[in-house]
């Protein structure tokens, strides 16, 4: 049998897809499944955002673009980010991309490698620590604790950083917790900092528009003192329900923008043509449909917390954005894996484990609300009962 690289064994994977394909064959045997684990939002495209991308495609727009994205999309990523973050990005700075883990995988290959040492949120994204592993650094864990509302504390962040330390992994909003960091917490780090300034700070921030209650979204783009070593990751498949259109953008250094490009043209050559445009009508278009869908996931989020809280054995706090739940399931006994299979095989709902986000997810479960209330209600009388 032929040798396989080594570097392939530290490769992990995201469980939301897996669950997911399991919830879809016990479907095709005529289960009746309530799909809360992937993560994506169950609206539309928007449909001016569609007839762009249709547009395109009739206008001719059926080849290569350059590697870094359509002039004209990068001008509308900058021009966004003036109008809701109030900061100025050259456009040379921005790479667009098929989806928001290109972004992950070009930091860490840039800035990660053998001896050099790369911190990530724990339970966070999957993809951080694989990514981090795969290129050669050691993975670090920020710990998310329940107790400060799965948001990091900017003290043990700065605790963790050692000269070794190449690369520090952000998001907030928060993917599995809901966690949202205050902007006191980010002064705090961005303060700190000023002791490491050779530390790169990737920042994740595809969850930026969807906050709730008195949340608001603290980019660390609106931090000048970082602009020489921020990356910001952002793209579309949240804010406008375009998970399938695989389109995202990235923020770069000066100093690191031309290897990102370099990096794009050796594993992509260049995004989808008619998506880039289906992107520019998104950002310069009507904005309702993204108000009207955080209305929604309010409701819902409602719910699902009030729900999850009146089961015995289980408790929730209240996620401060994103779609997802997290709660802490240790009552009942069990494990995360355990309650995983036993309320997919036995209730008919697919939920994810909360150690498919790291060790420090154990005791916990996401509940995606990206569904309708009728499914979070059904889910949550199914989950009583089998837990019961």
């Amino acid at each position: 049998m032929p040798r396989l690289a080594e570097r392939l064994d530290h490769l992990g994977t995201e469980t939301a897809f897996e669950v997911l394909a399991r919830a879809n064959r016990l479907a095709a045997q005529g289960r009746d499944i309530i799909n809360l684990g992937i993560g994506q939002p169950d609206f539309k495209t928007p449909d001016h955002v569609v007839e762009a991308a249709v547009k395109a495609l009739h206008d001719g727009h059926h080849g290569y673009t350059a590697a870094n994205g359509i002039p004209e999309l990068r001008e509308a990523v900058t021009a966004d980010l003036e109008r809701r973050l109030g900061v100025e990005v050259d456009p040379a700075r921005v790479l667009i991309v098929p989806g928001g883990k290109v972004t992950m995988f070009f930091a860490m290959l840039i800035y990660g490698e053998a001896g050099g040492e790369i911190l990530y949120p724990n339970p966070g994204f999957p993809i951080y620590e694989s990514a981090i592993r795969f290129s050669g650094a050691t993975a670090v864990p920020i710990p998310l604790r329940e107790e400060n509302g799965f948001a990091f504390s900017a003290e043990d962040v700065l605790g963790r950083i050692t000269e070794r330390t190449r690369l520090i992994v952000l998001n907030s909003p928060a993917n599995p917790t809901g966690g949202a960091v205050s902007r006191d917490e980010f002064d705090r780090l961005v303060a700190g900092l000023a002791d490491w300034p050779d530390v790169v700070v990737m920042s994740d921030e595809i969850y930026g528009q969807l906050l709730y209650d008195n949340h608001h979204h603290v980019s660390l783009l609106s931090y000048p003192e970082l602009e020489d070593r921020l990356i910001l990751l952002d793209g579309w498949s949240k804010t406008y329900a375009m998970t399938g259109w695989r389109l995202g953008y990235s923020v770069w250094p000066e100093s690191a923008i031309a290897h990102a490009e370099k990096l794009a043209v050796n594993c992509h050559s260049c995004v989808n043509a008619s998506a880039q445009y289906a992107g520019i009508a998104a950002l310069e278009g009507p904005q309702d449909s993204v108000g009207d869908m955080l209305a929604a996931f309010g409701e819902r989020r409602r719910v699902i917390v009030d729900g999850l809280n009146n089961i015995p054995g289980v408790s929730c706090v209240e996620p401060g954005g994103a779609f997802y739940a997290f709660p802490n399931i240790t009552g009942t006994g069990m494990s995360s894996d355990t309650v995983q299979a036993r309320l997919l095989e036995e209730a008919g709902v697919a939920v994810i484990s909360g150690t498919s986000f790291g060790a420090f997810g154990e005791g916990y479960l996401r509940f995606s609300y990206a569904s309708s209330l009728p499914s979070i209600r059904e889910a949550l009388d199914r989950v009583r009962s089998c837990l019961a």
